[in-house]
């Protein structure tokens, strides 16, 4: 999907400069809370330089109303790789100054330009070759690719030192790309010395030279058929025997499609990831309106899918009526590829109109709530989403990351109502985070993902989707961490609700687990109408351990209610726990020690005492 610019403001003043910007370059406006008036359009975050990061990770265009030295300190620990940074403007407060720190030649030069033009103010492009041409050559026009990105710091470089430029090709667009720009260029000449600026989307017509720039138009839709668990190699090896043998250029490539209940096969996706642009699929009737054009019908095909030809149909409904094939259907033992060519380059505002794409169900663990034990991860998956699933209160911490996405709230108790319908939305084609708190594989959701696939009572397009569950810090390890080592040694979990699981099994596991001297979390210890099973528990565990010994009761980890208290075994109260609440109960060899601060810390030995050779009988 796309990403929307992150707009920072740091003042009332910047707020009103903000929304200039946005108004210009679209985006979100985010602002320090509390210390911005309220605004609908302005989302308060806690850390303006987390909310910087986060965005940035996701890819998001960062315009920052502030500092430029502000912005590079903020995000200097993320800079790796400069060819995958997104565009990083800063922007003075009095709109005088929009200069581009990142992304020069990925579209921050361009936004510099155009804020600087609604604002009035000066854009400060230090990119050699912008300053003087007005032109990245190595940022070709949407739906262009550069064949040979190594030339262009080269070709630049002549261009600077007064070589001349010459267009080669039929490129109508290009040519009124670089119209646009200062560079002067010719459509004849045959100096040897000339740059030469190359189109086409032909496989070896020109020899590329090191100034030579090889331009190609992604004008050609790529169609794969294939069987059910066709290999990946075979797929790639056909589509190279079919690009070549049609003297077609890779890159010319602008889209793999086929028909959507391949959605999920993973030789079209390994094509599509070969090649290195999107796969898009169409329904059996839409391939069907395609039969007319189809150079290799076949009854066989219909009564197998219900349309007379996949690569050819998908190919021919990706590039429109205006369009031709021109290589019809070649199979090898398990697939079959054909290649259209469209009338215009596949711009991405056409590739979002042209089938679906697979849907992707990102399952998702938030932590406790705090920001700070967020994985990178889980962020960037929320920020790729288009839709947001889960209880309300999940999606509202959140929010400072979510703006401009589609939420659907549900209530506690309405679990499998929520995963169906998180899947049924990636079913369509969309991007879906199921947000959970903790971890989404710990008493979360991604298990019922699994278990509905299994059971079904899914449409045939949510079977389909692509799936990936990102860990969280579930509610154990930050209990854990919050009180200091309990877990340095075995240990399980026990959840005490019987809801799903009866609550004869859950008293021979928590027997087990007294006897196995393990340590124990017991997840949902309480409900308003079940108070009896902790005490229970905790009986049991007296018979087997000292009362002594340490109990963790966490409550609202990583929030401000926030709570961490440790009892003794034999004084643990049920009063003492609400749903809220994480309870860790020691094993025999738990300790407890202070510091010089005051504070109490909860550790388990890795080793038994006895083991450990200290005298101390386990």
């Amino acid at each position: 999907m796309s990403v929307v610019p992150l707009i920072v403001a740091l003042s009332d003043t910047g707020i009103a400069l903000a929304r200039l910007v946005a108004a210009v370059a679209g985006g979100t406006i985010v602002a320090p809370q509390g210390r911005i008036e309220a605004a609908p359009d302005v989302q308060p975050v806690s850390s303006i330089a987390e909310a910087i990061r986060d965005g940035f990770r996701q890819g998001c265009p960062i315009l920052g109303v502030m500092a430029s030295g502000s912005l590079i300190r903020i995000l200097a620990p993320l800079l790796a790789d400069k060819q995958a940074e997104p565009p990083v403007v800063a922007i003075a407060e009095d709109g005088g100054s929009i200069v581009p720190l990142l992304g020069g030649h990925h579209g921050a030069n361009d936004l510099a330009r155009r804020i600087a033009e609604a604002l009035g103010g000066h854009a400060a492009i230090t990119t050699a070759g912008d300053l003087r041409f007005a032109v990245a050559l190595d940022q070709p026009p949407d739906g262009w690719v550069l064949a040979n990105r190594e030339n262009a710091k080269g070709v630049m470089a002549a261009l600077l030192a007064g070589k001349r430029a010459r267009l080669e090709g039929n490129a109508t667009k290009l040519a009124e790309w670089l119209t646009q720009s200062r560079i002067a260029f010719s459509r004849d000449g045959d100096g040897d010395d000339d740059v030469r600026l190359i189109a086409t989307t032909r496989q070896g017509e020109a020899e590329s030279g090191p100034l030579d720039l090889v331009f190609v138009p992604q004008v050609h839709a790529l169609g794969i058929g294939c069987e059910r668990g066709a290999e990946p190699a075979e797929a790639i090896g056909l589509v190279e025997t079919v690009l070549r043998e049609a003297a077609i250029a890779p890159q010319s490539v602008g889209l793999v499609v086929s028909l959507d209940v391949k959605a999920d096969e993973l030789a079209v996706r390994a094509v599509a990831d070969h090649l290195g642009v999107p796969a898009r699929f169409f329904s059996a009737a839409q391939l069907e309106a395609e039969a007319p054009r189809l150079a290799n019908p076949s009854d066989v095909v219909f009564a197998e899918v219900g349309c007379h030809g996949v690569a050819e149909g998908a190919a021919l409904a990706a590039i429109g009526p205006g369009g031709v094939l021109v290589q019809p259907k070649k199979k090898s033992k398990r697939v079959t590829a054909a290649l259209a060519r469209a009338p215009y380059p596949f711009r991405k505002e056409i590739i979002m109109q042209t089938g679906r794409p697979r849907g992707r169900l990102f399952v998702v663990g938030i932590g406790p709530g705090q920001e700070g034990w967020r994985s990178p991860e889980v962020t960037r998956m929320i920020g790729e989403a288009t839709d947001l699933v889960g209880y309300s209160l999940y999606l509202d911490l959140i929010a400072e990351i979510s703006a401009g996405k589609i939420r659907h709230d549900f209530d506690l108790g309405k679990e499998e109502d929520r995963v169906r319908h998180a899947m049924e939305l990636a079913g369509e084609g969309r991007d879906v985070a199921l947000v959970c708190s903790g971890d989404a594989g710990i008493y979360a959701m991604a298990t019922l993902v699994f278990e509905l696939l299994e059971k079904g009572g899914l449409t045939d397009a949510a079977k389909r989707i692509g799936i990936a569950v990102s860990p969280g810090i579930s509610a154990l390890q930050a209990a854990a961490a919050r009180a200091g080592a309990p877990l340095g040694h075995d240990f399980c979990t026990i959840s005490l609700s019987d809801l799903l699981t009866p609550w004869e099994a859950i008293r021979v596991r928590v027997k087990a687990a007294a006897e196995g001297d393990f340590v124990i979390a017991f997840y949902n210890p309480v409900s308003k109408r079940r108070r009896t099973q902790l005490a229970h528990a905790r009986d049991v565990l007296l018979e087997h351990r000292p009362a002594d010994t340490p109990v963790i009761l966490a409550t609202n980890l990583g929030r401000q209610e926030e709570k961490v208290r440790v009892v003794p075994l034999g004084g643990l109260q049920v009063d003492d726990v609400d749903m809220l609440t994480v309870v860790i109960v020691g094993s025999s060899q738990t300790r407890t020690v202070s510091t010089g601060d005051g504070r109490t810390w909860v550790y388990t030995p890795r080793g038994y005492a006895a083991k450990q050779g200290t005298g101390i009988s386990a």
